[in-house]
């Protein structure tokens, strides 16, 4: 019936529309219920792994200059190769090739910082498309609230205030929605320069012994 009467004022596909937006928007909060679970159990995971695999860079660089000054490079490639950090992973696979030259060892040290960045960055776009986007499905749900709100509105007519108040509440009550969205972006945000600034350091921290190590073959070689 109602749809009937949607349509003698508006078009068909309005008038289904406004049909659907009558169920309401609570399928929205749990959405939005759903995404901040996401995003908390994305941060904890990462935290685990980063913590799993977190490097003693000063060790790491001893070994690598002791072993290297010595010309002992499969015995560092040996003392590394049971360390899951990044730093460890890189300098290793480089060195595997040393005697394929300091300029080989270094471009193979690059693309194997590529491929453990994206190991250190899993789950990171999720983070991202929560943060981005939990305001905009938000925003979704007050609409639909402020359409239901507008449509009842228009059916009160001549009403009473205890009447219009009920309208107020009702899109007082959808303005939830984009609270909701806001509380579950900014942590996600949060969480991602956290966990991207981590990803910087440790970055930065093995290109700084990768340009070690390479030194050090040159050093050898020449």
């Amino acid at each position: 019936m109602n749809i009937l009467i949607a349509e003698a004022h508006t078009g068909w596909l309005t008038g289904v529309l406004l049909e659907a937006a009558r169920g309401g928007g609570e399928w929205i909060l749990w959405i939005l219920v759903i995404l901040s679970f996401v995003s908390v159990a994305v941060f904890v995971e990462r935290l685990i792994f980063l913590k799993k695999v977190a490097a003693e860079t000063e060790k790491i660089r001893q070994l690598i200059i002791i072993g290297l000054a010595k010309g002992d490079i499969d015995g560092v490639v040996s003392g590394l190769s049971s360390n899951e950090s990044m730093q460890a992973r890189v300098v290793a696979y480089g060195l595997r090739e040393a005697e394929r030259g300091p300029e080989a060892v270094l471009e193979l040290c690059r693309g194997a910082i590529g491929m453990e960045k994206l190991r250190y960055e899993r789950g990171l776009s999720t983070l991202a498309t929560v943060g981005s986007n939990a305001p905009f499905i938000g925003l979704f749900g007050t609409v639909l609230g402020v359409i239901m709100a507008f449509d009842q509105l228009r059916g009160l007519g001549n009403a009473s205030a205890d009447s219009s108040a009920g309208v107020m509440g009702a899109i007082a009550e959808a303005l939830v929605a984009t609270g909701v969205g806001l509380l579950v972006a900014i942590p996600a945000i949060v969480f991602y320069n956290v966990l991207k600034g981590r990803v910087k350091r440790e970055t930065s921290s093995t290109s700084l012994l990768v340009e070690t190590s390479v030194a050090y073959l040159r050093d050898e070689r020449s």
